[in-house]
């Protein structure tokens, strides 16, 4: 019988720390790193470029940044859910993203994932910490999920089969969405199967993304049934090749045989099969095969020069084997989003398990013989008529079943949606029972059309909404501050950015703890093309919350909740944010002596991290000391948040000396 039961995984792990205090403005960070250069986009089916150049992101809010990690791995019990049948043992993490850590096939003793042997965050998330390794439900926009390192609601349903399932639910926040991740194993399965459903609650048109992304060991042949792919390293570039052997002369379907870091999204022709397999030598290995609202596949390496070598090392620990990701998504590219109408839902069933191939031909050669050999495969194991049937039976009977015995609780944010548009989400409730402290404010502006005040010794700021329900209710609230501060973050994610400022300003005047208004405006100032004036307001929020650090009301500002009355750890937490955001502002002016300055106002614990060594060589270069800048690369850092794609290690090397960058250092991911 199949079971489903909560346990305990130890692994090694980095706490995730505190998210970051500062509204996150910005748009996605590594966003660079997934765009597309205009005279390509001109080049692309108008269809794809629609899709690429629809509502991309303006900022990562209400999402947080989270930051707040570092490298320092000590043994950690993690939770976790397993479904088990006579042939799979399938290991869940629902406080991180639900993510699957393990397929274990128990007739073979096969792992049939990249399975990581430790939790360790890095900056590939839309909003900051991720983590390798299993099965990963991207949603929300172009990346890795913001919940990658979040929990989602858990609780055991009746699957279509009568045996119990485990169901995974969330409210996305990026595009304010609910979506839901049903796993079951039918008894005597070979294959986990997987329904998906994202619903757009609201009466207007919603942007959806979604990628299901499965790390498998990189020493594979990936196959897929397509003869060419649309390939997207980067250099900003989308161009249509064959598979598997590209214009080079270089068979792609092999992970090691590409030297830099590279997507390969294969292009499926309509009517066939939806699936992709990773097989190694002995022509076994995992394929994931779905209904066909799951169009795309795709191919991700990180090759095998030095920056796609210090990644593997770098999300991991030294001497792990390597991987790579075979994934499936929505759309023909991850650079693209669809459109989902109001009141309406997108739904598919995917399925994973074991695959048995002919080793001679799914490796040889003869392209077209290899896919049919492990089409042939997957058929006799299971059929695409038996995937289609269970997608029917989970959609038809299913899908809206009530949640029986919780198992892991996610966020109160969907709890908070649902009380304020009264939605009606069969089979995934959000229950009031949910909601917590940084639900409250907006609970009660919800009741009484005010937002609360501050209460003196507040140590973190309200998470903000910005959807335009709350935006019109903070337009109608009493102006103070606090309401001031809330509703320009709301303008801005809404785009009336000249609006935004305004209402700052206007708060502003009132305020009686500035920085987080301050900091609003430095943004502001950046993103408007004006860097001297948000070097100005960085440097003048950093000394507001300096000043009133010591007083009854240290850290409280506009829109904060009561919790950590006087926080050390909090005042700090904010000092170091403002902090890096001032010095990297002045710097971006040539300011070196004020950035001197403030070096010397920042906690000790700041200066300690990598992340500021990073701004202490920028400080040292800009001061003319480049002899000094080296001796901190000589004694070593490492920036535990450092982007995808970022390559600003290895320009500063080269300002001071012409050797080659250090291992330790090289995270390049394109060609030089």
């Amino acid at each position: 019988m199949t079971t489903v039961r909560r346990a305990v995984l130890t692994l090694p792990a980095a706490p995730l720390g505190p998210d970051n205090p500062l509204p996150a403005l910005r748009a996605p960070a590594g966003a660079a790193a997934h765009a597309v250069d205009p005279r390509t986009l001109a080049e692309l089916p108008r269809d794809m470029a629609r899709g690429i150049g629809r509502d991309p992101l303006r900022s990562l809010l209400p999402a947080p940044v989270r930051d707040g990690y570092g490298r320092e791995r000590t043994p950690a019990d993690l939770d976790t859910i397993v479904i088990e049948n006579d042939r799979l043992r399938v290991t869940v993490l629902p406080g991180l993203g639900g993510r699957v850590h393990s397929l274990h096939h128990k007739p073979t003793g096969r792992e049939l994932l990249y399975r990581n042997p430790v939790f360790q965050p890095a900056a590939f998330a839309l909003n900051g910490a991720w983590f390798s390794g299993g099965v990963e439900w991207n949603i929300g926009a172009t990346g890795h999920t913001t919940l990658s390192c979040s929990p989602l609601h858990a609780a055991t349903v009746r699957a279509p089969d009568g045996g119990p399932m485990l169901r995974l639910w969330e409210w996305e926040r990026l595009r304010d969405l609910p979506f839901q991740v049903d796993l079951w194993l039918p008894e005597g399965s070979d294959f986990l199967y997987v329904g998906v459903r994202i619903r757009n609650p609201h009466e207007r048109t919603a942007p959806v993304y979604w990628w299901s992304n499965i790390a498998v060991p990189e020493d594979r042949r990936v196959l897929a049934p397509a003869d060419a792919a649309w390939h997207h390293g980067y250099e900003r570039g989308l161009s249509r090749v064959p598979v598997p052997v590209t214009e080079d002369g270089t068979d792609r379907t092999y992970p090691l045989n590409s030297t830099h870091a590279a997507d390969w999204f294969y292009d499926l022709p309509e009517g066939r099969r939806r699936w992709i397999a990773a097989l190694d030598a002995d022509g076994t290995g995992l394929v994931q095969t779905s209904t066909d609202p799951l169009r795309g596949r795709k191919l991700f390496v990180w090759g095998t020069g030095r920056g796609g070598r210090r990644w593997q090392e770098w999300l991991t620990e030294p001497g792990t084997p390597g991987y790579a990701e075979i994934q499936a998504g929505l759309a023909r590219t991850q650079l693209e989003h669809l459109e989902l109408a109001a009141g309406a839902e997108f739904s598919w069933l995917e399925a994973y398990g074991p695959i048995a191939a002919d080793p001679a031909t799914a490796l040889g050669e003869d392209w077209s013989a290899a896919r049919a050999d492990v089409e042939r495969s997957l058929s006799g194991a299971l059929p695409r008529a038996a995937v289609d049937a269970a997608y029917t039976a989970w959609r038809e009977g299913a899908a809206d079943l009530a949640p029986e015995e919780v198992l892991a609780a996610g966020s109160g944010w969907g709890a908070l949606e649902v009380l304020r548009g009264g939605h009606d989400l069969p089979g995934t409730p959000f229950p009031e029972s949910t909601l917590g402290p940084d639900q409250e404010p907006w609970r009660e502006l919800l009741r009484t059309g005010v937002l609360p005040a501050p209460v003196n010794g507040a140590a973190h700021l309200i998470p903000p909404l910005v959807a335009s329900p709350w935006r019109d209710m903070l337009e109608t609230a009493p102006a103070d501050p606090t309401t001031e501060y809330q509703l320009g973050i709301a303008q801005w994610h809404a785009g009336d950015r000249a609006q935004a400022v305004r209402s700052w300003e206007r708060g502003l005047k009132e305020a009686g703890t500035r920085w987080p208004l301050l900091y609003c405006l430095a943004v502001a100032d950046r993103e408007d093309g004006h860097p001297e004036r948000a070097a100005d307001h960085f440097t003048e929020a950093f000394a507001d919350h300096e000043a009133t650090a010591g007083g009854a009301e240290a850290a409280t500002g506009p829109g904060t909740t009561t919790a950590g009355a006087d926080d050390d750890e909090g005042r700090a937490l904010v000092a170091t944010a403002l902090g890096r955001e001032a010095l990297d502002a002045l710097l971006a002016v040539d300011r070196p002596d004020r950035a001197r300055a403030l070096w010397h106002r920042l906690p000790d614990s700041a200066r300690r991290r990598g992340a500021f060594r990073l701004i202490e060589v920028r400080l040292l270069l800009a001061e003319r000391r480049p002899d000094e800048a080296r001796a901190v690369f000589d004694a070593g850092f490492e920036v535990a948040d450092l982007r995808e794609g970022a390559e600003v290690l290895g320009e500063l090397w080269q300002r001071f000396t012409d050797e080659l960058l250090p291992d330790a250092y090289e995270f390049r991911m394109r060609p030089s």
